[in-house]
This record gives C-alpha cells, structure tokens and sequence, in this order.
C-alpha cells in the first residue's frame, strides 16, 4: 500500500531512533519537526468513509420502509445488479478507510507525524458514517426498540420489542432474533436508550444519528483519558490514538455501527485512570457506572481493588484488602442501586437473566462454538446428532477456562500498579474471545486501555490484521459472513497484505513492478522517436 504523497511511509523499529534529517528541526515527543502534515492521507480516509456512507445506502442496515430511498428512482441500489454496485462501493470505501490507517500507521512509526493528525484524521473519517445507516450490524434498532419498551410502559428485561404495539418503524426494523428477547443491556442504557426515543419518536433514521451523537460522549472521555494513560503505563500518544480512535474497529464498528459498547468504554478508561491516580472511590463509582451500561465492565472493579490495596500505607495486605475491599462494595451498592433505581424506578435485576440472550448467537468466531461445531460435524459424519449437545458442552469448558483463568490474573495482579492494569485488560480480552458470543466490537473493552502499553511494531502489524478481519467477519447488512469461506479467504488475504505493509510499503512489490512497467514502456516510446529522429523521420506534434 504506497503512493507517492505525504511523507515517506518507511518506519523503523519502535525506539530506535528514525533518523532526523540535517534540515529538519530536532524531534519533539518523537516527532521530526518540519514533517508535512498528512492532508492526502487524512483526504483518502475521508473520500473511503463518504464511500461508506454512500454504499451502505443500499447494502447496509437499510431501513424496511425508507422514506429516504424506498420506492423511488433510487431503490434499484437495493436489488439485484444495483445491490452489487452499492456492496462495491461500500468495500472500496473500506478499503481506502483501511489504506489511509495503514499509511498514517507508518508516518507515526517513522516519528513524522504526533498525535494531532492522528486525531484529524479519525474525525474526518467518523463524520460521514455519523448520518450513514448502520454499518456491519443492526443492533442499534433494538437500543431503540428496547428504550421505546422503557418509555412506554413495557419491562425490557421481561419483553422483547414485538410486545410494543405503537412506534410500528422502530419495532419492526429490529432484527428477528431479537424481537422477542429480553435486553441484556445495564439498566442506565435502557435510560439513555429511552431519552433518545422519547426525543426521535418513530423517526428511526434520527434515531439511529442521535444515538452516534449520545455514544461520542464515551469517545470524547476515552480520548481525554488515554493520552493520561499513557504517562502512566509507559507507552506513546501517537500509538495509543492509532490504534483506540482511528482504527477501523473504533470508526467503523463503534461509531458507524454505532455499538453501546464505546459509552460503556469511555467510563471504563477514566475510571482507570481515576484509580492510577489515586482517587479510588471515582474510580469505582465510575466504573460501576460502565457496568450500568454493559454489564462486562464489572470484570474490571476486584483488578482496581487491588490497585487500591497497594495505594493504602501499612505492611499488613490483608488488612488493606479487607479495607479497600469493603469500600469498593460499599460504593459499588450504592452507585449500583441508586443507578438501578433511577433508571428504572426499582431495583430490577433482569439484565442479569438477560445476559443469556447473546448466547443465541453461534459462530466459530468464539472459539469453544468452533471446536463444538467441529467435533459436531465429525460425529454427524458417523451418526445424524443434533449439534446443540455440542456447542454447548464446549461453551461450558469454556466458561470454566475463563473462571481459572480470571483467578489467576487476579491473584498475579495483588501488587497493583500497572501489572493490575495490564492484567485486567487481559482478562477483558479473554471474557470477549471464551464467553459466549463472541462478537467483534467485544474485543475493544480490554483493547483500549490495552492500547496505553508499550508496543513493538510486529504487534501493531498483527493488530491490523485482525482489526480488518473484525471488521469484515459480518456484511454490512448486520449478517454474519464466518462461513462464506470464500470470502473469509478473500479478507485474511486483506488483513495480511494490510499487516505487511505497516512494516513495509508494497510488501509484494506491485506497486514497484507497475512503475517498472510504465517507465519501460516509456523508454521504448522515447527510444522509438530517437530512432524515428535518427533516421530522418519527423516528430509528431503534441
């Protein structure tokens, strides 16, 4: 991936130094003074995201009756030749989105470019997809659905949409499986979910941008966060911005989606910082109120206990754990019920039971599904089985794989710090990729504050591989796509060529060979005139 604009893309090892050149002024923060800012980079992420944005017309989370499209001179981009033409242009908008994320990539590493543009450039590439239709999901109709349940009457943790019998838009574009599921959002999301409805009334499409607008909340407090991070758990700005606001899994997932999850995030991040900085009753509070949001949050609160534990004077840990402890569980209770109570107006706790809706989801994204699946299929090859027997014991060693394994992060972060931290991040990644389902925006709870770590670069290359198969692992329609294998050959082929050329422009050399090509086809033409000349022939006037 190369072109011939902005600075030079080739970047050195993380910490060595890149080489400042005689006439440029000394790096400041690690970036080369009088490095160009990267307009034509930030301008091919932005022309892909209006690629989005104008192919997700017809191929993404598209509306059952669109008063924008629907049966007018426009509503051949939802059938047949015009439905293909829209997936295109959609996918070349990813691919320039990814291409210009890639590049920035490589500025950042060379040391040319800081934070700033990075920052830019996610801005640039978030706005067109602030009006697009949902992107590679449809879950924001039934944040809608489900707020709509709340304002009206109905118990979302007891009901699923479809028992709503007015706001007939917003029930009806909620996706099937989920029409008569019980939320399995925190109680203070159903309360923001019914705000959002109670202002958009049956008007989904305003729905749907004024939830991208309540949900940037949580980006702004990540991004005020993380470079705050950063100073603490030892990595760079730069880094830490390129990979937990201008990825594609952050603008495209999170906010094109848009997914709950970057509210819940934003909570999460501050709160962790709160803690590093010693203010430890915040950082509960702000964590329980994550929690709120998206119940995962709470696999973070016994991690910052012990952050606490190590932040108490005393030699006597027991003492301090029971102490830091019984305030943690004090202040959980209380934000917890208070938040409950708000709410809902009780202290409902069907969001618990509702946890088990998501579990309706089965692909081999989550790996215990997959190995289910697998030794399904094998047996199913001998003797005509149901698969669910299997899928299910699996998720069940699962499940027991993860409880070990969150205990003995738990146990090896009692002496706080930033070790705390990195394990609680860990685990968060381990509950998203062993707990059932696994879905691909999952993956950012623990990713972000992952993010404020130091990094090699073979590790960022890895990232990018992964972000782009994340992202693509469902169509745009909201649908799966893990088993189209075809098409998961086409994307791992992606998300490779992508991952290489952060280390190394044109890894393959295409562009390389292309240039070659026209500069030898050149040499023969002007070598042809010269002859042409040399023999008395007469040049052709241009």
């Amino acid at each position: 991936m190369a072109t011939t604009t902005d600075p030079a893309p080739d970047a050195p090892s993380l910490g060595q130094d890149p080489g400042t050149p005689a006439e440029a002024s000394p790096a400041v923060d690690g970036v080369r003074g009088g490095s160009p800012f990267p307009y034509r980079t930030i301008a091919m992420g932005t022309i892909g995201s209006l690629l989005l944005l104008l192919g997700a017309l017809g191929a993404a989370g598209i509306l059952i009756r669109d008063p924008v499209i629907g049966a007018g001179p426009l509503s051949w981009l939802r059938y047949g030749h015009g439905r293909m033409l829209a997936n295109a242009v959609l996918y070349g908008g990813f691919a320039l989105v990814v291409w210009a994320w890639v590049r920035l990539g490589r500025y950042m590493l060379a040391g040319r470019i800081g934070s700033k543009p990075i920052l830019v450039a996610a801005a640039c590439w978030m706005g067109p997809l602030i009006i697009s239709p949902p992107l590679f999901t449809r879950d924001v109709f039934s944040y809608l659905g489900q707020g709509a349940q709340l304002l009206h009457g109905l118990n979302p943790y007891a009901h699923g949409p479809a028992e709503l019998t007015i706001l007939p838009n917003v029930v009806q574009n909620v996706h099937p499986v989920w029409q008569t599921t019980p939320a399995p959002y925190g109680p203070l999301f159903l309360l923001v979910a019914k705000g959002i409805v109670a202002v958009t009334g049956d008007n989904v499409i305003a729905g749907v941008i004024v939830t991208r607008l309540v949900l940037l909340v949580g980006l702004g407090a990540m991004i005020w966060a993380l470079p705050r991070l950063v100073r603490h758990l030892g990595g760079k700005v730069p880094i830490a911005m390129w990979l937990a606001v201008a990825s594609p899994m952050t603008v495209i997932h999170l906010v094109g989606g848009p997914h709950n999850d970057l509210l819940m995030i934003g909570a999460l991040t501050v709160g962790v910082l709160a803690a590093l900085e010693r203010k430890h009753v915040l950082a509960i509070a702000l964590v329980t109120v994550g929690m709120l949001i998206k119940p995962t949050a709470a696999i973070a609160l016994p991690f910052l206990v012990w952050v606490w534990v190590n932040h108490l004077p005393g030699d006597n840990r027991m003492r301090n754990l029971v102490k830091a402890g019984a305030a943690s569980l004090g202040i959980f209770a209380v934000v917890f019920v208070a938040g409950t109570w708000v709410s809902l107006g009780s202290v409902n706790l069907g969001w618990v039971t509702g946890l088990k809706a998501p579990q309706l989801v089965t692909n081999w994204l989550n790996p215990s599904t997959g190995i289910g699946q697998i030794v399904y299929t094998l047996v199913h090859l001998v003797v005509n089985v149901p698969e669910s027997p299997f899928v299910t014991v699996a998720r069940l060693f699962s499940w027991l794989a993860l409880v070990v394994f969150f205990v003995r992060q738990w146990w090896k972060a009692r002496f706080g710090g930033n070790e705390a931290i990195f394990r609680m991040a860990m685990t968060l990644l381990a509950t998203a990729i062993l707990a059932p389902p696994t879905l691909p925006w999952y993956l950012t709870w623990g990713f972000v504050v992952a993010a404020a770590f130091p990094w090699r670069r073979r590790h960022l290359a890895i990232v990018v591989a992964v972000a782009i198969f994340l992202v693509m692992a469902y169509y745009p329609t909201g649908e799966q796509a893990l088993y189209d294998w075809w098409f998961v050959a086409v994307t791992i082929a992606f998300g490779l060529y992508a991952a290489a050329s952060l280390l190394r422009p044109d890894p393959l050399g295409l562009v390389g060979a292309w240039q070659r090509q026209r500069a030898g086809t050149m040499g023969a033409t002007v070598g042809g005139t010269v002859g042409t000349v040399a023999e008395g022939g007469q040049v052709p006037a241009r």
